[in-house]
């Protein structure tokens, strides 16, 4: 089995609220700057927009 080096774990921060939910993985490649998806938050109850943490 090949090993994946464009691949790496990184965690997600909500913008409202700061709180850190489990890694994800992200292509180096494909997407270099930080990443921002939409998600749902336990704590705000809402969805709402998560970037990687530094």
């Amino acid at each position: 089995m090949a090993k994946n080096e464009n691949r790496n774990y990184v965690e997600l921060r909500c913008t409202v609220c700061s709180e850190v939910i489990r890694p994800t993985e992200k292509n180096k490649a494909n997407t270099p700057d930080r990443l921002e998806i939409k998600k749902f938050c336990k704590t705000c109850n809402k969805t709402q927009i998560f970037r990687e943490k530094k």
